[in-house]
């Protein structure tokens, strides 16, 4: 992907208009473990697949609490991540203390959007490597936004990132518009299906993901291993599996869509 003289500064343009610097920031999210999140109208779903860089390695934090009505999911760089969430965290605690009530979610991202447009603009920085999935609940309701290394932000009802996303993201795509009325534990199956979906056949046990869910009366936490894997057992008693029902979701050319770049099993050296 060696760009010649247009891919070695952040802030130099190519002819065709491009910064190859920021796109080189965007590959680095599809290498990392994939992401997914889904939301309704009361309660949002985050999930990320536990890759370790070896057998002898533990694997590397992937959802990150922001406050108690917001938290992240990363695909990427791990670092970057952790330096971002520490931001979200400090900005929220700044909210809550300046305007004793929490900051709304969509005021967040924009905030989060800021911090890496900035790296985009200066010779001497470099852009975040990481993408972020931002899930929340305020008083419009639940919210999910992906956060782009470039500055954007997008809100989505359902999205997935990293590593063969494209399967998960196809997944999603056949019934995101029933997300709306879905309830909290149907929320979670989904977003197991499409932790599956990225596995390419690998068996999924509650050691290979991280769920985490926000919503009305409920403070943002991590789900314990144990319920995940009840989930995952109810879902293998009443459709015969993840397996049968991913296969009917997704059309047969799901992994051919995903491409050659980011379709290895290793996790990238960036993600360790």
């Amino acid at each position: 992907m060696f760009r010649n003289q247009y891919d070695t500064d952040v802030t130099t343009w190519s002819p065709a208009g491009r910064l190859f610097q920021v796109e080189y920031a965007m590959e680095a999210v599809k290498q990392g473990s994939a992401a997914v999140g889904l939301r309704s109208k009361t309660h949002a779903v985050l999930g990320a697949v536990n890759k370790a860089a070896s057998d002898l390695a533990s694997h590397q934090r992937k959802l990150f609490r922001a406050d108690q009505h917001v938290g992240v999911a990363i695909a990427g760089l791990t670092a970057d991540g952790r330096v971002l969430s520490r931001f979200l965290r400090n900005e929220c605690i700044n909210h809550s203390f300046v305007y004793e009530s929490p900051l709304p979610v969509s005021r967040l991202v924009v905030q989060l959007a800021d911090k890496a447009q900035v790296c985009t603009q200066r010779s001497w920085k470099r852009p975040f490597g990481v993408g972020l999935l931002v899930a929340g609940l305020d008083e419009t309701g639940a919210h999910l936004y992906y956060n782009c290394p470039s500055g954007n932000y997008f809100e989505y009802q359902a999205f997935a990132i990293g590593s063969r996303s494209q399967a998960a993201k196809t997944f999603l795509e056949r019934r995101f518009q029933e997300y709306d009325t879905y309830s909290r534990e149907d929320l979670i199956k989904d977003a197991l299906f499409a932790i599956k979906e990225t596995l390419q056949g690998e068996k999924l046990t509650a050691q290979l993901c991280t769920v985490a869910i926000v919503g009305e009366g409920e403070a943002f936490h991590i789900i314990d291993q144990q319920t995940i894997q009840e989930y995952i057992d109810a879902m293998e008693l009443s459709t015969g599996g993840p397996d049968e029902e991913a296969d009917a979701a997704a059309p047969p050319s799901a992994e051919a869509q995903e491409g050659g770049e980011g379709a290895s099993s290793e996790p990238a050296p960036m993600d360790i």
